[in-house]
This record gives structure tokens, C-alpha cells and sequence, in this order.
């Protein structure tokens, strides 16, 4: 029901748009929301009422209207009853101005513009006072996830030891984040999102009532772009009252709404089901040309496929009112010829190609390329299916001796296989057969066993590691790129006959290609050389300069060294020679080293 005593105008003359002029005034009224009503009547009845309440949902479902209905109950007072109920059929003494928000008693506040300590202190310092002249002090918060942290530590006492005439109904559509510690004193109620087919009888109601002549198909579109939100849906409507000059009108709301035409989605369903590209991108070209948004097309193309998905295991989906009388009986035809793998693979087609379509500066482009993905995998059997027409098929005897003739099967003596997945789909008049992409799969016509790949050819040097790949460039005499290798190459992946590398800023740009190259003349076999997008390991170069910088602290450290330095002013070290043979000895702090005969060991000496 709508609000009493509203009328099309306000009292100032101003137009009052749908959802205001519709706003439900009781529990009778909310749409879609039985759970919480049924909740709240038996905890009414019993006198189990709470003192706070949470309510969480989508924009659009009711979340402030049902605060206002909920302050309403609270004090609700006539001249026969005078407690809480939720039986709101007869107009209380504070019913009028609660509903308009204007009660003394009932304070709405946003807490998106009242965010902070201060604004929750002044309602603290109020809370102790009594109400003027309703039973309850009830404070609405709307966005309460808007609240601070401080300001939510603050309420946490006054939320859980109210005073007796105080109520505290919060709404929400961030549940997550809310704290836990608010959340744990207060009931919660999750408003759900309105099923289309109420939607649609709701609109149709107010359409009659409104005197407003609408299309059945018109308002499934509307109720099908609320996406569950009864205030979305009266926007829509609305606005489409005001395109089609007081009258709905299927086509007036999809030029709108910018959507496709629905009988027109299936047909463009069939057409890439079948695998005739031509028909699809020319189906989407007058779609598009109509003006309709690519995006949309392919997503009422994935909404129908995801719908003859369903039909297939719950045929009672039919009976959504939001359908159109197309989408029920060819999308039922389609759910009985169609397997649910080859559906399954055409939505997660569908799933990968919208955000591209979504993301490119040439979106009927991008979307005719999906489409014609979508149709050529049409034509494609499933991997089980191709290994059992292969594995049914029969063998072909092997050929005779080499003597210069053609084995049969094909010119060069390679693998031929053929196996094609075909379904049949019985049209409306049962007659013609159109569809592919069944499960029965005819049998190839011949079958040439495939010959075995040969075993992979060790590699004379094996490549390991970046160190074993300097070494080859060294063995092939080929200094300048090994100097190169050591230089810009960071290891990330190294396995036989493939390679992941990241390259420094300064590697020059046909590097990955020239090693690909020297590796496949330095080992005789081919190598996948690719481009990492992670940090890899350091280059050569820096591993060995990292070596020569720790041998100098090592050194300064000695206190040999420490010594010799100590004894000539200004001297440093220059350089320290690393052993390169296995036998060398290393240079260590328990290493004596040997005289020098230019130096005076007597400690007498000054120098």
C-alpha cells in the first residue's frame, strides 16, 4: 500500500516521484522481505523486543523505509491500543510524522556527514533524557559503516546498557565493516534482494493504480535492470513513463535502457551454437546498429546461457514471470540439445570475453572477435569426446615396405586423425535439424596410428644453471656474448630446453633471440627462451662483485692486514685476488704470511 493520503502532488503543487509516492507504510506492504516481517510479529506478540536492531542489503530494498516502519510499531499508540504492534492497519497518534520524518522522538541521522566522537558524544549526552511525547527514543543511523573507530568505541556502552526508553535501529549496506562488537548487540536482519517475478507484480500494480498502460515484457525489462531493488525499479519506471509520453512500451524501454532485444539474444544464441559466424556478427551488427551496447548483448547472452543451464536441471525456472515467452520454450529446446559441458564452456567464454569487450576503445569490435571464439569452440568436440572417437576408431593396417610409396593415411606420412563432435537440435516444428555439439559423435572413416616422437638428444654440455650457459659462450669462442651473458642476464627458471630469464635495463633488445639462436647451434636442440616477469637472481657480474666486496672486508678485517696498514699511513687496499684453482690456498686470518725481504720486521724500527 502507499503511504495514507498521498496524492500525485505534494501540498506545494511539486511532483512526487514514484518511490516516495509508493513508499510502504506498514509491514503489509514491504516486498520481498516475509522472513523479517514473520520475526518481528512473533517478537512483538511475545514482548521479546530488542533494543537494537541491524539492517543489511543492497541499495534499495527497504532498509530505511523498515527503520521508519519499525519506529512506527515502537510507539505506536490509537485510542485502543496503546503498545508496541505491528498490526499498523489504523493510523496512530505519531504514525503521520514518523513516516515523513519529522517526529521529535524518532532522530535519523546520516552517518556518512556525522562521522566522528563528537557526533555519538551528543547522542550519549541525550540518551538519559526522556522522550517528549512518544513511547520510545528511537535513533535511526543510516550508513552506520560510515561511523569512525572512535566514534563506534564510544556507542559501545550506551548500545549495550540502554536506558529502558531508548531504541537503536541501525542500517547498513557494508555489513563487513561494521565491528564485530557492534554487531554482537544487535539483532540482525538481512533484507534480501526482491525476486523479479514480485517485482514485476509490484510494478504492475502501481502501473494500474497510477492509470498508466504498460507492456508485460516491459516491466520484466525494468524489473530485470533493478537487479533486486524495488526503489531502482520505480526510477526506472518513472523515467520510462516520461519516454513513452504516459505510455510503457517494450521497445520505448529498451531503446532506454539501451538494451537487446531478448527474442533477438536467443536468436544470436542459435546462431553460435550452430557456428554460423556470418549470422552471429551480422544478428549483433543490427543489434548494435539499433543501439544497443555490445556489452549488454553479450551479457544477456551470458544471462541466457546461464539460463538454458538451469532449465536443463530445474525445468520449473520457466515459471519466472520476468521471462519472456521466447526465453521459456526455446530455452527450454536448447536445454534438451544442448550437453551441459558444451554450455559450460560457452559461459566461461562468455566470463573471459565481457571484461575485454568492457576494457577495449572498440567494443563492437572486441565483442564480434568473442563471438566468433565462441562460434568456432562451437565446432569443437570435448577433449573426453575426441579421445573416444579416437579410441573407437578403427585401426588401419601399417604399410608395406618403404619403396618410394605414399603410406596411406596422408601425403607425408604424418598423423591424420578426424574426429568431429555434430549435434542435432529438433527446431520448433520438430521437422529440421540444426544444432551441433552433442554427445554422439560419428566415427572417423580411417586412422593412422601417430609415430612416436624421437627421445630428445642430451645435450653434449648440459645447461644448468647461468654459470654452465658462460661456459658454453666460452667453449664456442664466443667472448663478447658471454661477457653480455654475465652482464644482463638474471635466472629465474632454468630446465632442459627451456629457460626463464629477466634481463637488466641495458640487455639489448634482440638478445632473447640471439641466445635462442647460439643455443640451438651450441646443443643441436631447440630452446624456449622466455621473459619473466619476476626479479630473478643476480647476474654474474654482480655475484661477482659482491664476492670481490666481501673478500676486501674480509681482508680489512685480518689482522695481519690490519697491521700492515696500521704501520704505513695512507696505505689501502687495492685489490684482492681470489683463488681460481680448487688447490689454492685460501686467504684466511690463520694464514701466516711469508717475510717480505724489503720490509724490516724489528719492531724497534720506526717504519
Amino acid at each position: 500500500m502507499s503511504e495514507a493520503g498521498q496524492t500525485e502532488k505534494t501540498r506545494d503543487g511539486a511532483y512526487r516521484v514514484l518511490a516516495r509516492k509508493y513508499r510502504p507504510a506498514d509491514f503489509t506492504a514491504l516486498v520481498g522481505q516475509e522472513p523479517m516481517v514473520q520475526t518481528l510479529t512473533n517478537a512483538f506478540s511475545s514482548g521479546r523486543i530488542a533494543q537494537a536492531w541491524m539492517l543489511t542489503g543492497v541499495r534499495g530494498v527497504g532498509k530505511t523505509t523498515t527503520a521508519r516502519i519499525l519506529a512506527r510499531a515502537l510507539n505506536y499508540k490509537t485510542p485502543d491500543i496503546d503498545r508496541p504492534s505491528v498490526d499498523l492497519s489504523v493510523l496512530g497518534e505519531h504514525c503521520q510524522s514518523i513516516m515523513e520524518g519529522r517526529h521529535v522522538d524518532v532522530i535519523e541521522m546520516d552517518a556518512a556527514s556525522h562521522t566522528g566522537i563528537d557526533d555519538i558524544r551528543d547522542i550519549i549526552d541525550r540518551v538519559r533524557y526522556a522522550p517528549v511525547s512518544a513511547r520510545y527514543k528511537v535513533y535511526i543511523i543510516d550508513e552506520v559503516h560510515m561511523l569512525s573507530t572512535q566514534a563506534f568505541n564510544g556507542l559501545l556502552k550506551t548500545l549495550e546498557e540502554p536506558p529502558p526508553h531508548v531504541k537503536f535501529i541501525f542500517a547498513t549496506t557494508e555489513i563487513r565493516k561494521v565491528p564485530i562488537t557492534v554487531l554482537s548487540r544487535c539483532q540482525r536482519f538481512d533484507l534480501r534482494r526482491i525476486d523479479a517475478g514480485k517485482l514485476v507484480g509490484h510494478l504492475r500494480n502501481i502501473a494500474q493504480q497510477e492509470g498508466i498502460s504498460v507492456e508485460d515484457d516491459a516491466l520484466a525489462m525494468v524489473a530485470r535492470a533493478a537487479e533486486g531493488s524495488a526503489r531502482d525499479s520505480l526510477s526506472i519506471l518513472d523515467q520510462a513513463i516520461a519516454h513513452g509520453g504516459g505510455k510503457v512500451t517494450t521497445d520505448a524501454v529498451r531503446a532506454m535502457l539501451g538494451l537487446a532485444d531478448r527474442a533477438r539474444v536467443v536468436d544470436l544464441f542459435e546462431n553460435v551454437m550452430k557456428g554460423d559466424i556470418a549470422a552471429a556478427l551480422g544478428e549483433l551488427r543490427a543489434q548494435y546498429d539499433t543501439g544497443a551496447d555490445p556489452v549488454a548483448v553479450l551479457n544477456d547472452l551470458a544471462e541466457f546461457t546461464h539460463l538454458v543451464t538451469r532449465l536443463r536441471f530445474v525445468p520449473s525456472a520457466a515459471d519466472d514471470a520476468s521471462l519472456s515467452e521466447d526465453e521459456r520454450k526455446r530455452g527450454g529446446e536448447f536445454a534438451q540439445a544442448l550437453s551441459v559441458r558444451v554450455l559450460s564452456r560457452a559461459w566461461q567464454m562468455l566470463l573471459k570475453g565481457i571484461p575485454e569487450v568492457q576494457s577495449s576503445n572498440r567494443p563492437v569490435s572486441a565483442a564480434e572477435m568473442m563471438l566468433i571464439r565462441l562460434a568456432h569452440a562451437a565446432d569443437l568436440p570435448t577433449l573426453d569426446e575426441a579421445l573416444k572417437s579416437l579410441g573407437d576408431a578403427p585401426s588401419q593396417p601399417a604399410p608395406g615396405p618403404r619403396n618410394g610409396g605414399m603410406p596411406a593415411g596422408g601425403g607425408n606420412g604424418g598423423p591424420a586423425a578426424s574426429a568431429v563432435s555434430q549435434a542435432r537440435m529438433p527446431v520448433s516444428n520438430g521437422g529440421g535439424q540444426a544444432m551441433r555439439l552433442v554427445e554422439t559423435a560419428p566415427a572417423p572413416a580411417a586412422f593412422v596410428a601417430p609415430t612416436p616422437a624421437p627421445e630428445p638428444v642430451a645435450d653434449a654440455v648440459p645447461v644448468n644453471s647461468i654459470t654452465d650457459l658462460a661456459n658454453l659462450a666460452e667453449s664456442n669462442r664466443e667472448m663478447a656474448f658471454k661477457v653480455l651473458i654475465r652482464r644482463v642476464v638474471r635466472p629465474v627458471r632454468i630446465e632442459p630446453g627451456h629457460m626463464e630469464v629477466s634481463l637488466t635495463s641495458d640487455a639489448p633488445r634482440t638478445f632473447l633471440n640471439d641466445l635462442t639462436v647460439k643455443l640451438k647451434t651450441w646443443t643441436g636442440r631447440h630452446w624456449l627462451v622466455s621473459l619473466s616477469k619476476e626479479e630473478g637472481g643476480p647476474t654474474l657480474a654482480e655475484i661477482e662483485a659482491n664476492k670481490r666486496e666481501v673478500a676486501l672486508t674480509d681482508a680489512k678485517a685480518d689482522p695481519t692486514v690490519a697491521a700492515i696498514l696500521s704501520r704505513f699511513p695512507g696505505a689501502k687496499i687495492i685489490d684482492v685476488r681470489l683463488p681460481t684453482q680448487p688447490d689454492a690456498p685460501d686467504l684466511d686470518t690463520d694464514t701466516e704470511l711469508p717475510p717480505d725481504p724489503g720490509v724490516d720486521n724489528d719492531d724497534d724500527d720506526p717504519f
